[in-house]
């Protein structure tokens, strides 16, 4: 009974008739339901349902997600790598939030990700019956959804007559890469009236795989230069890149799941049994060349600047005549990941005011993933850039494509493995009661209790991301040329770069894929050469060669240990546990007889968590080495490891408020209030610390010491609140005719963000050292305003043919603002990675050492939309639909976007004009739409449906923007080109 959300009508997958026995399927019977979900919900909701057995619209349930009022999806793999470009969308905001809570027909339910809610690209969407989006809390639906709630439905056995049966095939192709993969899917289910009461089961399986690709250009951040052109005009800024790229990602994945249902009923007891299984298994090669050049070396030739300073275009040289240094790496990435839901209910109408509910539940969610990239290096004459146009090109000449193709010009540069994994489970009980009266103003009384206990476990290698050289031009015996150590490589020649809309960049040689996924015996091989290759140049030039079985010659893979406990005990492994106990009273009434009716609930959820968490604080300590070298003096800090439990512990109470007003038969008004929650998420709830000391020397002389940290988490964050409310006009003037607006606000405290602090370790002689950690703190508060509007409509009264013909629109507009309860009032940043520098992690930096000053919060847009044709009449079904959203804050000081040379402008800083500032620029994502259709066709009374649908027809391309002080530059552009699906289904 805590579930409020109705049940899947079998009007959904089955055809309806209204009073004019016009039979009405497909997509407008799907609207309908929908339409009539949000109508009669006692919250806000908005919902999709699917328009026939195991179908619905989109291929996947991030993509079906995003046509929802008021949601919006990322597009990249990871919201802190942008630099990954994920083709079916990852991760949901709701109203611009990231905190989105998932279940699974009213149940909790996650991934193994580090987070709360399910990766919604890793669920079949053709075992969803529906999906609703809920954006106001009431007391009795669990907490943590300070964004919204998405709940995934399934159907039960119950929602057919009898016996019922569909199968269906797929077969999907890729425009860019030319490659076809199949899906396939069915269903049976049936029920039947014995003796011992109506029994009836459900079966549902799907399998689909997906082949993608994504061509990405890409620009480095911009440099600030005073000698950047010949004759610069002193004391005048310039500012140049240091390069641009490009770089193609191969993506292939396997989805895999299962859902049964036993569902029983007798008298007034019924009951029902759920399985749930969703298998992800995933691969995406790249292959990328990227800047390594000394950005204070490059000169610019012919160059044209805007009336900013930034280049425009011109020719990229090295002033002391050497190559610009570029690595190319090949890049692999593995993950399978599997989610599990057990669940039973048992239902007692014990008499006609009495009833009660027990929901019994357990998930297990595990994941693990390899990340190896294998890295060659290769020098460029010259780059010649022309970013004046929408899209930036590169010009090569013959005799640089010749150099760029030549195996002998490129060196073996370096290795990088990341390994993880992770598992989380949850075991919970709920029981509710409700009671009804007999009153004309109270309905009824709901109140429940739930339990829970969630654990979890991740690991990753110790160093996380363990970059090791091979060789590069600064290691010792200088680089390894593929001449002298050959094999393993290959020439890519990015055939169809940008589906052939821009000129092909010249072939590369990078690694072969096996190099990379070959770890940890592939690299043993290639740190070999380096070592090899230093022991004969430093022989062939006298010298010793003792440095050549040091770091980075010396190569130690790094793996996850035997079990959680050695990973523990390595400063990489966590182990967390959260119980909760909540309880709610939730009061439902209606004053029936007023003139304008009104009725609603009114409740109260009370909430108790407790948190544990394991980890070490760990540092290797001080290289023996390094301290009989001259110089700065190194302080002397023994190995220090402790391990230690966090415990933290919070109660929320939660009241809510949903009212709804009938001003007439199909017009309505709401009004909700709530206070919310939304826990942090499990990975940012780590305990583990990781100190290191990073000295930096010659062979006989230290020139910098500094001291910094890695928190993975912090075990004593709080949730971050909000307080919210929320009004609403709808008009229902027609069975799938609706024009409803939305209001809301939401005041949120204790946003988690980054922020540096100090932790002190004793050397020998007692004296605190201080090191410098960043880890997540509750450091910021922010306010949420916006305006929903959404339209749904056939044209019914046209004649004949044309009266098939609708549309559907709907527009969100939110607007945010953060404050940080520490605010960073300099303008400019100081240091690398110490403790004063607070504006690198919570405004960012330029790499003129300059903050930006206050951000919006990430992941919002401020304005998206959705706008869809449709046609549905007889047998025949069509829709094209638009979705777009505008330009938003996607991270802040991220891979790619960061350093620690920046120029010092400061005037007030005794370092100014010194090259040693760390720097992070914000990076955006640039306004997008897509164009999606798809079309269908009945027959065989309806048993046969053949369909096409197609994806980013209008060929979209995802422009990625870096802020700078000089403007919004472009950083990249990410081109997917077209995807196209045959579908044939048969329903029994």
């Amino acid at each position: 009974m805590a579930q409020t959300a109705p049940a899947p009508a079998a009007a959904a997958s089955a055809p309806t008739t209204n009073l004019e026995t016009v039979v009405v399927s497909g997509r407008r019977a799907a609207l309908e339901s929908a339409q009539k979900i949000k109508q009669n919900s006692d919250e806000i909701v908005d919902s999709i349902v699917a328009d026939d057995i195991g179908k619905l619209p989109d291929r996947s349930v991030t993509e079906v997600l995003q046509r929802i009022v008021g949601v919006t999806i990322e597009r990249t793999m990871a919201r802190n790598d942008p630099e990954h470009y994920s083709v079916e969308g990852s991760g949901v905001n709701i109203r611009g939030l990231s905190y989105v809570r998932s279940e699974m027909n009213g149940r909790d339910t996650f991934s193994a990700n580090g987070g709360r809610a399910l990766n919604f690209e890793d669920v079949p969407p053709e075992l969803m019956a529906g999906i609703d989006v809920y954006k106001n809390p009431s007391a009795e639906q669990i907490e943590g959804a300070v964004g919204g709630l998405v709940n995934l439905r399934t159907a039960l056995p119950f929602d057919y007559q009898g016996f019922k049966g569909s199968v269906t095939v797929q077969e999907g192709y890729t425009k860019l890469n030319g490659k076809k993969k199949p899906s396939a899917s069915g269903l049976l289910v049936n029920s039947w009236n014995t003796d011992l009461g109506r029994i009836g089961v459900l079966l549902n399986a799907a399998t689909s795989k997906s082949a993608t690709r994504s061509d990405f250009f890409q620009i480095e951040p911009y440099y600030p230069r005073t000698d950047a052109v010949v004759g610069q005009t002193p004391g005048s800024y310039l500012w140049v890149p240091k390069g641009a790229q490009w770089r193609t990602l191969e993506f292939e994945r396997k989805r895999d799941g299962l859902y049964g249902a036993l569902q029983w009923k007798k008298d007034d007891v019924d009951s029902s049994f759920t399985y749930f299984r969703s298998k992800y298994r995933m691969q995406w090669d790249e292959q990328a060349i990227f800047a390594q050049t000394e950005p204070y070396k490059i000169r610019v030739t012919n160059g044209k600047f805007d009336d900013q300073g930034a280049l425009i275009s011109g020719t990229l040289t090295n002033n002391d005549g050497s190559l610009l240094n570029f690595n190319d790496d090949t890049r692999t990435a593995t993950r399978n990941s599997k989610t599990e839901d057990f669940a039973w209910r048992l239902n007692w109408k014990a008499n006609d005011r009495w009833s009660f509910s027990s929901d019994l539940q357990y998930v297990k969610a595990s994941t693990r993933g390899l990340d190896s990239t294998v890295a060659t290096g290769v020098g460029m004459q010259k780059e010649v850039l022309d970013l004046s146009g929408s899209t930036p090109s590169l010009t090569f000449d013959a005799a640089d494509r010749a150099y760029l193709a030549d195996a002998k010009n490129y060196y073996w540069g370096f290795t990088m493995e990341h390994l993880d994994r992770s598992e989380g489970t949850q075991k919970s009980w709920k029981g509710d009661a409700r009671y009804r009266f007999e009153h004309p103003v109270l309905q009824d009384l709901r109140f429940g209790v739930r339990f829970t206990d969630r654990q979890a476990v991740s690991s990753t290698n110790p160093s996380g991301y363990h970059w090791q050289a091979i060789s590069q031009p600064w290691t010792a015996g200088g680089p390894a040329y593929l001449s002298d150590y050959p094999g393993g490589t290959v020439t890519n020649t990015f055939n169809n770069f940008f589906g052939g809309s821009v000129p092909t960049p010249p072939s590369v040689v990078f690694p072969s894929v096996a190099q990379a996924a070959g770890f940890p015996a592939s690299y043993s091989v290639l740190h070999k050469y380096g070592a090899d290759n230093c022991v004969a140049k430093l022989t062939a030039a006298g010298q010793n060669t003792d440095t050549c079985s040091q770091w980075p010659f010396a190569f130690t893979p790094e793996g996850l240990g035997s079990d959680i406990a050695q990973d523990i005990q390595s400063g990489s492994g966590n182990k967390q546990s959260e119980k909760t106990q909540a309880a709610f009273a939730q009061l439902r009434f209606g004053f029936d007889e007023w003139k304008l009716p009104v009725d609603g609930n009114v409740g109260v959820r009370v909430v108790r968590t407790q948190n544990d968490a394991l980890g070490y604080t760990s540092f290797a300590g001080t290289d023996p080495a390094k301290l009989q070298l001259g110089g700065v003096p190194v302080p002397n800090i023994p190995k220090y490891q402790k391990l230690e439990t966090f415990k933290n512990s919070y109660t929320d109470v939660l009241p809510s408020l949903n009212l709804k007003l009938q001003a007439a038969h199909d017009l309505q008004f709401r009004f909700a209030a709530a206070k919310a929650i939304a826990r942090p998420d499990f990975d940012r709830l780590q305990a583990s610390t990781t100190l290191s000391q990073n000295i930096s020397s010659t062979a006989t002389t230290v020139t910098s010491v500094s001291q910094s940290g890695s928190a993975k988490g912090n075990p004593l964050l709080l949730p971050t609140r909000s307080t919210q409310e929320d009004v609403t006009a709808e008009w229902y003037f027609s069975r799938a005719g609706s024009l409803t607006v939305a209001a809301f606000h939401k005041d949120l405290k204790d946003i988690v963000i980054n922020q540096t602090s100090t932790f002190r370790l004793p050397d020998v002689s007692g004296n605190l050292q201080p090191f410098s950690v960043t880890s997540p703190i509750n450091g910021a508060s922010g306010k949420l305003t916006g305006v929903e509007l959404a339209f749904q409509t056939y044209f019914d009264k046209l004649p004949g043919w044309l009266s098939g013909f609708g549309v559907q629109g709907n527009y969100t507009y939110v607007d945010s603002k953060s404050n940080l309860y520490n605010p960073v009032d300099s303008p400019y940043c100081s240091g690398g990675n110490t403790a004063d520098n607070f504006g690198l992690n919570l405004n960012g930096c330029d790499t003129d050492g300059r903050q930006f000053g206050s951000l919006p919060l990430q992941g919002l847009s401020r304005k998206a939309f959705n706008l869809t044709l449709m046609y549905d009449q007889g047998p025949l079904s069509a829709r094209l639909a638009y979705s777009w959203r505008s330009r938003y804050l996607q991270a802040i000081n991220v891979n790619g976007t960061q350093g620690t040379d920046g120029l010092v402008t400061d005037p007030n800083s005794p370092n100014k004009g010194q090259t040693n500032v760390a720097w992070g620029l914000p990076v955006w994502a640039e306004s997008y739409g897509q164009l999606d259709a798809g079309v269908s066709y009945k027959l065989l009374n309806d048993q046969l449906s053949l369909g096409l649908e197609a994806q980013n027809l209008n060929s979209a391309r995802q422009r990625q923007l870096m802020q700078q002080h000089v403007g919004y530059m472009t950083r990249g552009l990410f081109y997917t080109g077209p995807r196209y699906v045959v579908t044939a289904r048969y329903t029994f």
